[in-house]
């Protein structure tokens, strides 16, 4: 595990966010606040979603960041499972612990009639990471997949009331899209943590043993067609995924463009890199985040493909799907909402933004190297004195 602070999350004090307190008996800051320590393309393309959308985003998001900080930073991972199942029985029982992430979990369920089969298909990926799963096929990742990142697609096309099959389906392509991207990018990481993700049928028809290769992971072509395969599977879910971002609302359009170009870019990194992800992570710089964010911008207006060209939904999200539609006509009404910021204002906002994360990217990824370092010498034994970075870092 990496030898770093878990994502801790205490009853909210009072008078902290009274408005959102009064109005959705939860706070939304205590929520965006571990949400700023988690993905920071997600964080990012969150600020381009309505306010009526972005508030329950940040409470899933919030409630997954803790819920997989739980198995991650836990030494009785079964133990920290049952827990976590029992927390959610207590979200759908109404009946939620007194944490923020628990209350907003709930309020979102009554608010958007949450399926709990999304929910728990989450827990249930954080279960196979916690049984040290390995997956033969490409299917088999999907499958992985589905549950970790599918899963949120289909719960982020709920709060955005949009619930026909088509969308459902096109929300979960793009969650395990990104999902495989993260694989492909963590190779080498993952490794070192005695992880390994990569389809192990691929691997061996590259000529790779999956056993010794982990033994003594060094890149080379072998591993690179591997990678290669990964990506360009991502490519083609990525794509698909285009379809449903038209059948979105306009005004949540954007944002989701945004996170999609944003993580395929990651793709068109590993390819200048030669996908070497065994000895480098690849990064997206600020200023390819802001000529995306600029690119995604048009997709409130025109949409990015055809939305009515639809394609089955990806096997492994089927259970998915069929858990989240709603017949047409059947979503949740669309409250009436007070004018909000407009979206150039969200923009120029996020394009700052974007400014200021790229310019922490290469702080938090030292702190992290360091972190991960520590970590796996003090699980074996071997001491080591923290490395402080020098000015030029910070």
């Amino acid at each position: 595990m990496p030898d770093a602070q878990p994502s801790v999350v205490t009853p909210s004090e009072p008078g902290i966010a009274a408005q959102s307190q009064a109005k959705h008996g939860f706070d939304y800051e205590a929520c965006e606040e571990l949400m700023r320590g988690g993905s920071k393309t997600f964080f990012a393309a969150s600020r381009l979603l309505p306010s009526r959308v972005r508030g329950p985003a940040i409470a899933l998001y919030a409630f997954c960041r803790v819920a997989d900080d739980a198995i991650d930073f836990s030494d009785d991972r079964p133990t920290a499972l049952a827990a976590l199942n029992e927390r959610l029985r207590r979200v759908y029982a109404d009946d939620p612990m007194a944490y923020e992430p628990d209350r907003a979990l709930a309020a979102v369920v009554r608010e958007f009639d949450l399926p709990l089969e999304l929910v728990a298909a989450l827990l249930e990926g954080f279960e196979w990471d916690a049984e040290g799963r390995r997956y033969e096929t490409i299917e088999d990742l999907q499958a992985y997949g589905a549950r970790v990142a599918g899963s949120v697609g289909a719960m982020m096309a709920v709060v955005m009331r949009t619930r026909s099959e088509q969308a459902l389906a096109r929300a979960c392509d793009l969650g395990v899209a990104m999902q495989l991207t993260n694989i492909a990018r963590d190779v080498g990481e993952d490794a070192r943590f005695g992880r390994l993700y990569l389809p192990l049928a691929w691997m061996r028809e590259a000529g790779l043993d999956p056993d010794a290769w982990l033994q003594n992971p060094v890149f080379d072509n072998r591993i690179a067609s591997v990678i290669d395969r990964l990506i360009k599977a991502a490519d083609v879910l990525y794509q698909r995924s285009e379809h449903g971002i038209g059948q979105l609302p306009r005004d949540c359009r954007p944002a989701i463009r945004a996170a999609r170009l944003v993580y395929a870019e990651i793709g068109r990194e590993l390819e200048k890199m030669g996908m070497d992800s065994v000895n480098h992570r690849a990064v997206v710089s600020g200023k390819r985040k802001l000529a995306l964010l600029v690119r995604a911008s048009g997709a409130a207006l025109v949409a990015p493909a055809d939305p009515t060209h639809h394609f089955a939904a990806l096997p492994a999200n089927q259970f998915l799907v069929q858990s989240a539609k709603l017949p047409p006509g059947d979503a949740p009404a669309e409250p009436d909402q007070p004018a909000r910021r407009s979206f150039d204002e969200r923009a120029r906002w996020t394009a700052e933004l974007f400014e200021r994360l790229a310019q922490a990217d290469a702080k938090r990824a030292e702190e992290k190297a360091q972190a991960d370092f520590m970590a796996y010498a003090k699980s074996h034994g071997h001491p080591v004195k923290p490395v402080v970075p020098n000015d030029s870092t910070r």
